[in-house]
């Protein structure tokens, strides 16, 4: 079965606030994760307080074939890690 880094909507209306997440290809868009990796804050005031990942945890599920989201695939980028782009299809 395919495994998506993606992430998952909380927060209140009109302020999102995401759980950077490992998830079953089909599992909805907030079901259960197999493992919360951190969490973006859009609007966060500083760049510390926006962005959160666990770095050694996200290489490991992409070394072992999940596959980024096109947002969070710039967000690990922006991170540190080198996540490669999805394709479009």
């Amino acid at each position: 079965m395919a495994v998506r880094i993606r992430m998952n909507r909380m927060g209140r209306t009109n302020h999102p606030f995401y759980r950077i997440g490992v998830y079953h290809a089909q599992t909805r868009r907030d079901g259960k994760c197999i493992e919360n990796l951190g969490w973006y804050d859009p609007y966060a005031t500083t760049p510390e307080k926006q962005l959160s990942v666990d770095l050694d945890r996200s290489k490991y599920w992409l070394s072992v074939g999940a596959q980024a989201s096109p947002k969070v695939a710039v967000l690990l980028k922006k991170a540190g890690v080198c996540a490669a782009q999805p394709k479009k299809e």
